[in-house]
């Protein structure tokens, strides 16, 4: 079979950046961030985040190869933020959300539990 190992999935190797942004000179307030060792799953959570962002005019992202697990988001905002702002935003209100959600589904774990324990 041709598929990586699943750890490389993943793992980065010694010296290989997480995310990697270059500046898209075709269009103003432009760049495009690589992500290495990560899927769609990040990739559409942060392309949805970001077009919430009312200064966030395009979000798509691509993968470039299905065997290789990287993909690359190219974002363009106005001239109130950078896309390298705009990205920073979203990841920090995706943690916040997350956060919330685990306080949510620890709290249902724990009612469920006691309710358990008391039947």
């Amino acid at each position: 079979m041709n598929a990586p190992d699943r750890f490389e999935l993943f793992l980065l190797p010694d010296g290989e950046a997480k995310v990697t942004m270059e500046p898209d000179t075709r269009q103003p307030n432009t760049a495009i961030f690589t992500f290495n060792r990560e899927d769609h799953t990040l990739g559409n959570l942060l392309r949805a985040t970001l077009l919430q962002n009312e200064h966030v005019i395009f979000s798509a992202y691509k993968v470039p190869h299905p065997l290789f697990p990287k993909f690359e988001l190219r974002i363009q905002t106005d001239d109130e933020t950078t896309p390298k702002e705009a990205l920073l935003s979203a990841c920090s209100g995706l943690i916040a959300d997350l956060q919330i959600l685990s306080q949510k589904l620890t709290r249902e774990w724990e009612l469920n539990k006691i309710a358990k324990d008391s039947a």
